[in-house]
């Protein structure tokens, strides 16, 4: 009850928020509380500016570093909020006021234990960069070596705490109070921000991932991660060598600094589908403030703390699907989201086929420069509703990612697309995992690594005879009788079966590996 009654407390001073900026469509719109959302209706404005998408934003960002993570993964959802809505929230950009550098030096002595000047030759105290969890003083360490140290918010755990338990029970109610929205997944919603948040709360996280990042691509030169400090990296406290350099979106800067944008365009697309496909692990936060054109050419990254990861499976089903739509082929489509489970199998596979056509063409009949993948999985996700097709929450932010990188894309290069530019490599991989011969390799993989896992099994089913034989477990009688009237009626024969079976894996496995 005490619970309850501090979240509607909360409810309501946000409600308040909303409405002083003419935004409370969100809440009416999930017709969560309706008492709470009608009463602060009484006091919204109507003169606020902007679009709803615009005004929501400025919502946000005035809650606070809880509300601006929710406002960046609602722009992947235009299956809830449309394409306007989300394409307004994209914008939203994670930027606070910064706290004084005295307590970032604070930040560091305890997490280091030592003070700053032990730490660095020199540290600048204004930052240059403030976000909703933390921000980036520039340094030098001892030996002369350019740095940038970020330096979580003081306290920002209490106040995101505060914030995702009122965000948990909302979505609770939610789904308790709209069963027509469950498809939507607001808990997984919601448990996907509070993993995100609890991970950019831990730099060392962050910085785990820049390594792993760094190690996917220490052969490119294309592509640059900054690398990591770990003798001055911590749970609150993560230092990089500080990378300079010109925005991606900067086209003037670029040229100026003698690049040919449509190069750069290019480099950037291929760097993209090589996180996404070929590793399965992205960037996901590439908006220009995170991408610079160093001065020998190559792209560099900062900020690791929100990367995606797609599985080898979904990866696959996501390649095929959009090679699907890219060649009009409508129908293997379709079946592609029957086969992978993402729509019921009572659903009509033409009504479906048509559905995606209906999406499909209008993108697809675009001049080259503006046809985009990512609008074409948010038309997608729209459908979803009308074939009980369950979100996906490991392609919304995906989606988001892509919506940024063409927006970028279309910037530097106008007359260009991204995903043509990336043609070769898209040719490649497609050749390397879709093709039968890789189809066969990784249902071998897959015996193989079933195989891989027999002596562990057999131990374990050996120690439970053990255990059954000594008396400390006991069979059901039902069970013991069932294994008995199996043994009389060809036991023997299953052993044998199962031991040929065995034997014809062993040998497709030598044979193919």
């Amino acid at each position: 009850m005490f619970r309850t009654t501090r979240n509607i407390r909360r409810l309501w001073a946000t409600a308040r928020l909303l409405a002083r900026h003419d935004a409370l469509f969100p809440l009416e719109h999930l017709d969560v509380a309706p008492a709470v959302v009608h009463a602060a209706r009484w006091i919204s404005r109507s003169d606020a500016e902007g679009r709803p998408g615009q005004r929501l934003a400025r919502a946000l960002n005035e809650a606070g570093p809880s509300f601006i993570k929710l406002g960046q993964i609602l722009a992947t959802r235009s299956d809830l909020l449309g394409d306007e809505l989300t394409a307004d929230l994209s914008d939203l950009q994670d930027r606070l006021p910064p706290f004084p550098g005295t307590e970032a030096r604070i930040a560091i002595e305890t997490e280091f234990d030592k003070p700053v000047c032990d730490l660095f030759a020199e540290f600048d105290d204004t930052p240059v960069a403030a976000a909703s969890i933390a921000q980036v003083h520039f340094a030098v360490t001892a030996d002369g070596r350019e740095v940038a140290v970020k330096v979580l918010r003081p306290d920002i755990e209490e106040a995101f705490a505060r914030d995702l338990e009122l965000l948990h029970w909302g979505a609770e109610l939610v789904e308790r109070t709209r069963p027509n929205l469950r498809r939507l997944k607001p808990r997984e919603v919601v448990a996907t921000l509070a993993t995100t948040v609890e991970m950019e709360m831990d730099l060392r996280f962050e910085a785990a991932a820049a390594v792993e990042l760094a190690e996917n691509f220490q052969d490119d030169k294309d592509f640059k991660v900054p690398n990591v400090d770990w003798n001055r990296t911590g749970r609150r406290v993560m230092t990089t060598e500080r990378i300079s350099g010109v925005s991606l979106d900067d086209r003037d800067g670029i040229e100026s600094a003698g690049f040919d944008p449509l190069d750069i365009t290019a480099k950037a697309a291929q760097t993209t589908f090589k996180q996404v496909f070929r590793d399965g692990f992205f960037h996901a936060d590439v908006h220009p403030g995170n991408l610079f054109v160093t001065s020998d050419g190559m792209i560099a990254a900062v900020d690791f703390g929100i990367m995606g990861r797609l599985d080898i499976r979904t990866r696959r089903i996501l390649g095929e699907m959009l090679l699907a739509f890219l060649t009009r082929e409508y129908r293997r489509a379709a079946e592609i989201h029957f086969e992978a489970g993402w729509i019921p199998a009572n659903q009509s596979v033409d009504a479906f086929t048509q559905a995606c056509r209906s999406i499909a063409e209008p993108i697809l009949d675009k001049p080259q420069s503006q046809i985009s993948i990512a609008r074409l999985l948010g038309q997608l996700f729209q459908i979803t509703e009308t074939f009980q097709m369950e979100t996906q929450p490991q392609l919304l932010l995906l989606q988001k990612t892509i919506l940024v990188a063409e927006g970028t894309a279309r910037k530097l290069s106008p007359d260009a697309n991204m995903w043509m530019l990336a043609r070769p490599l898209i040719k490649e991989w497609v050749e390397q995992t879709l093709a039968p011969e890789a189809r066969v390799r990784v249902a071998i993989e897959g015996i193989a690594s079933s195989v891989n896992k027999l002596p562990s099994v057999m131990e374990r089913l050996e120690e439970s005879a053990n255990m059954i034989s000594s008396g400390r477990m006991r069979l059901h009688p039902e069970t013991i009788r069932q294994l008995h009237q199996g043994s009389r009626s060809g036991g023997v024969a299953k052993s044998l079966c199962l031991a040929a079976i065995f034997l014809l894996v062993m040998v497709i496995i030598t044979r193919f590996t």
